[in-house]
């Protein structure tokens, strides 16, 4: 299992170039049955990472592109009279995918962007009071502009919570951008990627995660950091349980890419920033890889190895 993942990596890297950490993340949390939020500037490989990710994972993938005028109708489908049936029948629409693509997902009304929740959550959608499954796997990789930009929506914090991560990629390198502007290709270019993975495999090394070790030191860890932020000097939103339980499956996912079978510190340490940092401030857009404040605050605040009162 660890050639395979060290295989994904690989081909995702040749294609984003210079982001070995973010990608790094990217895949640890669909490992672990996350969705994945990607904010950054227009043209910074948002939406290459995403469509990467996907054909990587050999999973149905489909893009929508969440504009002002788009209707939860377009996202979830819509029931039809058919005549030769005498009945309602569903026409799904572009979520009934593995991989769904929410390219810009924050210039779509509130509205449409409740249309993920339920998806998000449960891995359904409920259409006329009717409610059907989604494919399984299921996951969001949503794509959004900051904040600053005209024509976008603030995301609701029931919807941000839904996210496992949220990563921003940042400028790259010089000598990353010096590779990339002297590749022959255009964006418009179709680069060839193969799936390095089938949906044995993916199931397979999912269920392994699920199965990592966990002590009970590590299980007290989490849930000291989940209370530091509910104290009342915090400036920082509370983490939910649901956050408590996103952080311990991302930190074994990180745990099984680090090639172990048991949770460290270090594990969730390394993924609390992109798991917890917009759920501690919901209206603050770290880009750039500028330092999550808040999370290295309750980082730094909480010692690992003391026991939990």
């Amino acid at each position: 299992m660890q050639t395979v993942v060290a295989n994904i990596l690989a081909q995702i890297e040749t294609v984003v170039i210079g982001k070995p950490h973010q990608i790094k993340l990217a895949l640890a949390c669909l490992l672990a049955k996350g969705h994945i939020l990607i904010e950054d500037l227009p043209g910074m490989g948002k939406t290459t990472l995403a469509n990467t990710l996907a054909a990587t994972l050999g999973l149905s993938y489909q893009r929508i592109q969440f504009t002002s005028d788009l209707m939860p109708s377009d996202v979830i489908g819509i029931a039809i009279y058919e005549e030769q049936s005498k009945s309602f029948q569903l026409h799904p629409g572009a979520i009934f995918n593995q991989v769904v693509l929410a390219d810009e997902v924050n210039r779509a009304s509130p509205k449409t962007q409740s249309a993920l929740l339920e998806a998000m959550e449960e891995g359904r959608v409920s259409v006329d009071g009717v409610t059907h499954s989604l494919p399984e796997p299921f996951f969001v990789i949503a794509t959004q502009n900051p904040m600053s930009h005209a024509g976008t929506y603030p995301l609701p914090e029931s919807q941000l919570d839904r996210f496992m991560m949220r990563l921003s990629l940042g400028f790259p390198s010089i000598a990353a951008e010096r590779k990339i502007l002297q590749a022959n290709s255009s964006h418009r270019d179709t680069v060839a990627i193969t799936a390095c993975i089938d949906l044995n495999q993916l199931r397979e090394i999912q269920q392994h995660i699920a199965n990592i070790s966990v002590s009970a030191a590590i299980i007290d860890y989490v849930i000291a950091l989940c209370r530091l932020s509910r104290s009342q000097d915090s400036q920082a939103k509370a983490l939910s349980p649901r956050a408590g339980k996103s952080l311990l499956a991302a930190a074994k996912a990180w745990a099984f890419m680090e090639n172990r079978d048991y949770v460290i510190p270090d594990d969730v340490q390394a993924v609390f920033s992109p798991v917890c940092e917009h759920r501690l401030a919901p209206q603050q857009h770290h880009i750039f890889d500028e330092a999550n404040e808040l999370s290295q605050q309750i980082l730094s605040q909480v010692n690992p190895t003391d026991p939990l009162a």
